[in-house]
């Protein structure tokens, strides 16, 4: 199987799949859309860009090489540096290189540029969906027409008949008792009367939970002055361990999408004439460990020159306060 075919198969995964020394491909979630004009519907995706400022070895494609051939660490980094040398080659003397679901590279002066392949889609959710166009709904007005009301016959009634009418209810009028001026002033008097009651009834409330509330403080002042303490048997001192504070010029060893396998890179350099340590993970999500941190400048130039001869020659230089 060729390395392209790996690292496409980890975009499916990951959202970072670095060759080391040569740069990162990246991927980034990008949700469903419709064009309003042509009416076109793409699902949702992950679109592929590439950085060649990340190069440090991850140990992600190495190990999958690995694991997937049956061969060691070293053979699989030594695959990947002779990929990397075709693809620079090629790159020198045909100005492109096209790596198969992946995109293609163009050299242009110093610069590599890439181009996506836009038929891959790299987000297993949306596996098997394709883009689609859907016809445009006609839409039309309705009308509604209101029923028409009957009209009711009109009864016409004579002058006599109309006036008789009129002296009729207003003397039914007149007889009636104005029980509805006695029951208003009753309302009246009823309302007065309860809140006048219940404003006396919150002040009493009011005054007898101030004098109890008073009274509890002066229990609880009697007590706390007449308690005392006695701790036969105290609880050991706690001692804890703060790490010295370290430098801002950090030596990068590795720096890995895994955290274990930054563990592991961790104990392999235990046993060296530096201080390894962890420093946390870095804003593109990879952990990072150090050989060493210094204060001076000066210093850790000198002792990451030493490691470059003797023991890593990717290391790299990381200024930054911990």
């Amino acid at each position: 199987m060729q390395i392209t075919d790996y690292i496409a198969t980890l975009l499916y995964r990951y959202e970072c799949v670095v060759i080391p020394g040569f740069g990162a491909f990246l991927t980034q979630r990008q949700s469903a859309q419709i064009d309003g004009e042509t009416h076109v519907f793409y699902p949702p995706k992950k679109t592929v860009s590439f950085n060649r400022q990340l190069k440090e070895n991850d140990g992600v494609l190495a190990n999958y090489i690995a694991k997937t051939e049956g061969i060691s660490y070293e053979q699989s980094f030594q695959k990947i540096h002779a990929f990397i040398e075709n693809i620079i080659e090629t790159l020198e003397t045909a100005e492109k290189v096209n790596l198969p679901q992946i995109g293609v590279f163009h050299q242009q002066g110093d610069k590599i540029l890439f181009q996506p392949e836009k038929n891959i889609n790299y987000l297993p959710e949306a596996f098997g969906t394709s883009s689609f166009t859907s016809t445009k709904i006609a839409r039309t007005k309705s009308t509604t027409v209101s029923p028409v009301k009957k009209k009711e016959p009109v009864v016409l009634k004579s002058a006599a008949v109309a006036a008789t009418d009129k002296i009729t209810a207003a003397q039914k009028e007149s007889r009636k008792p104005a029980y509805w001026k006695y029951a208003a002033v009753g309302i009246f008097a009823i309302g007065l009367g309860g809140f006048l009651t219940a404003n006396w009834y919150s002040t009493q409330v009011t005054s007898h939970n101030i004098a109890a509330q008073e009274q509890a403080e002066r229990q609880i002042e009697t007590k706390i002055q007449q308690a005392t303490f006695s701790i036969e048997d105290p609880l050991p001192s706690v001692t804890f361990k703060v790490s010295a504070k370290r430098g801002k010029y950090h030596l990068v060893a590795g720096a890995f999408r895994s955290k274990e396998n930054a563990e592991v890179k961790l104990q392999e350099l235990q046993n060296g004439d530096f201080h390894p340590a962890y420093i946390g993970e870095n804003k593109y999500g990879l952990h990072q460990v150090v050989y060493d941190s210094f204060e001076e400048r000066q210093e850790a130039l000198k002792a990451l020159n030493t490691i470059r001869k003797n023991e890593n020659s990717s290391a790299w230089l990381l200024i930054k306060e911990l």
